[in-house]
């Protein structure tokens, strides 16, 4: 095999030219078998096998940098820069990353995981280099989904005074996860149909390069100039008007093409654009005909491509999508806003059945959180569904637009807590601390998928200012349905009232304090079991009463610790001087990396056991300091 040549980074430029194409098709082959295992991202790295040969061939590492955009395309670069044996383990705790991981490797220059970054990072290594007097190149690869992020934009802007070379290659599936939308889109489309341009482009070349004594040079002139051959026959020339050199469209698929046009991109003084045309899931015919359910897939049957496990109950995005649906019909003002997730998110029904009212704003998820103000204050009811770890880009607008406004803006927060096997850049476990730092702005989450169906019928009604629901990835748990009173403002549920122990859960980690009660009870003490529902505003009545009666309150949530929910109840019960010892439970304030859910819960102490053996140890303690006192009297 070809493949197994490629040991480090730069044996792919010993191989053989005539060897490219079998090496693309080794390299398809064996990520369609690994990934079909593993389950990872497999349309986007289908869809950049000879892009990425193209690069390796053209560019030397670790000297010359290469940024991936958001990253999750990155598997070939890994395989060509010898880390193919990682496969086995990829996105396992303790194995190899799905994204650029600097600490993986060398050849890894900057860390991705989110989308529009990596012009930014790239014109930042390319000043580095200036000021420093070093020479290497900078390749910023970013795809055209990407391109409707605004960072992207200001990069550009930033990057067109540039005087030194810096390649920008826009990888151009016509995708994001699910299609792309907008006016850059469109614009990318006219250029990919204008046929006549890009052939009449090509003949002029070639004729002008055949010119005795100076062809090159009128070449090379003509590519500066604003008078250039593209700028007659494509409209606007958008790349060109703002400073950047435009090289395309090239196929994505043509080794040839691409090692040529990366040659004619090193030869230019200033940013340059090579716009590269490609087919996500190129090679293996479900991904190509499904690109958005093979853009993060799970293990699935290499011959149908059909996922290995079935799903046999609802998750709680399923739940959400049901409920959208179904509020779409009674609520006319209901409308729905997704930044490029419409399938992930599940809002593909409403989208169907409701076309007027559903929004995909590409990625761009500040301008989603500012369009939803808009259009609250214009008289609707929006619900912007985001995944947690990506609403966080939108920060600064929930405040001065949303909730400064006191605007009644609904964030369905999906993937809230531990996410696996995409790792930190996707973990959602800082959005308890900062929604419920905002002012006006109610912070909920539930304990199953009946009371996330209530919570957001209750959310969509609600009109006092903006509401945020915080759920996770997964299936929907199912228990407790019995458990179901009418929301209340502000309230708890409280599913058993004992004594001594409070077990104060935050949504989905109900299950498992529900479990840690039952061994409570097996080693014969009392234990409460309460479902916070809300994280902010805080049930205050609701923690001074257990004070009363309880001696230890144990708060339990899948976020950081520094400023959840845990740290909100201690801030009451101090401020309050209640008589009640305080245990939060809460994720490390810290950065968890990829693996499982389950094996996460146990590295970071969040699982049944590790809780139920902190909640002994901390009451065993007060016993003995109870015991003590009675001695000393």
């Amino acid at each position: 095999m070809v493949l197994e040549r490629i040991q480090k980074e730069n044996d792919i430029q010993n191989i053989a030219k005539d060897e490219l194409p079998v090496l693309a098709q080794e390299i398809r082959e064996f990520l369609v078998e690994k990934i079909s295992r593993t389950g990872g991202h497999l349309a986007s790295n289908l869809g950049v096998v000879e892009l990425t040969i193209a690069m390796h061939l053209c560019f030397h590492l670790p000297e010359d940098k290469m940024i991936w955009d958001v990253g999750h395309q990155s598997y070939t670069h890994k395989i060509l820069t010898g880390r193919r044996e990682g496969f086995d383990e990829l996105r396992k705790y303790g194995g190899m990353s799905g994204f650029p991981k600097r600490n993986e490797s060398k050849c890894d220059a900057f860390n991705t995981g989110h989308s529009s970054t990596s012009i930014s990072a790239g014109l930042g290594y390319v000043e580095a280099r200036d000021i420093r007097g070093e020479d290497y190149y900078v390749i910023s690869v970013i795809g055209d989904g990407a391109l409707t992020g605004g960072m992207a934009f200001e990069a550009l802007n930033n990057a067109s005074n540039l005087k030194t070379n810096f390649i920008i290659v826009l990888n151009d599936n016509q995708m994001s996860i699910s299609q792309n939308v907008g006016g850059m889109s469109w614009y990318l489309d006219e250029i990919r149909t204008a046929d006549a341009y890009t052939n009449l482009k090509k003949s002029l070349e070639k004729a002008i390069r055949k010119i005795p004594s100076g062809g090159d040079q009128i070449m090379n002139h003509l590519r500066k100039t604003k008078s250039s051959i593209k700028q007659l026959f494509v409209p606007g020339m958008f790349f060109e008007d703002m400073g950047i050199t435009y090289l395309g469209p090239v196929d994505g698929h043509n080794i040839k093409e691409l090692v040529r046009a990366f040659h004619e991109a090193k030869k230019v003084q200033g940013p340059v654009l090579l716009h590269v045309l490609t087919k996500k899931g190129k090679g293996y015919l479900p991904a190509e005909e499904e690109p958005s359910r093979f853009h993060g897939t799970e293990p699935f049957d290499i011959r149908t491509g059909k996922p290995l496990k079935k799903k046999e109950k609802d998750t709680y995005t399923d739940v959400f999508a049901k409920v959208m649906y179904e509020m779409g019909a009674k609520e006319p003002s209901l409308v729905a806003l997704t930044a490029a997730m419409e399938d992930g998110t599940g809002l593909a029904s409403f989208h169907r059945k409701y076309k007027e009212r559903f929004f995909d704003v590409g990625i761009a998820e500040g301008h989603a959180v500012t369009f939803a103000a808009g259009l609250a204050a214009g008289g609707l009811k929006p619900v912007f569904a985001v995944y947690s770890s990506f609403l966080q880009r939108g920060f600064d607008q929930i405040i001065h637009d949303v909730a400064l406004q006191n605007l009644p803006v609904v964030f369905a927060v999906d993937r809230g807590g531990l996410v696996g096997s995409d790792g930190e850049t996707h973990q959602g476990i800082f959005d308890l601390s900062y929604l419920s730092m905002i002012p006006n702005m109610t912070v909920m989450s539930p304990k199953n998928k009946w009371e996330f169906a209530d919570m957001i019928r209750f959310a969509i009604g609600f009109t006092k200012g903006p509401v945020a629901i915080r759920y996770p990835r997964g299936t929907a748990y199912d228990g407790y349905r019995e458990f179901r009173p009418a929301i209340e403002y502000g309230k708890s549920e409280a599913v058993f009232e004992e004594e001594d122990i409070a077990l104060i859960s935050v949504g989905h980690m109900f299950e498992t304090a529900a479990k840690v009660r039952e061994k409570l009870k097996e080693a014969g003490l009392n234990a409460s079991l309460i479902n916070a529902r809300f994280v902010k505003p805080l049930d205050e009545e609701r923690i001074a009463k257990l004070a009363e009666d309880h001696r230890l309150l144990v708060t339990i949530e899948e976020n950081v610790e520094s400023g959840g929910f845990g740290e909100r109840v201690l801030e009451f019960a101090n401020r309050m001087a209640l008589d009640v010892r305080i245990l939060n439970i809460t994720l490390p304030d810290d950065y968890i990396e990829h693996g499982s859910v389950d094996m996460l819960r146990k590295e970071v102490m969040l699982d049944e056991e590790s809780i139920l053996k902190k909640v002994l140890t901390v009451y065993a303690g007060m016993q003995h300091e109870i015991a003590m006192k009675k001695g000393d009297q």
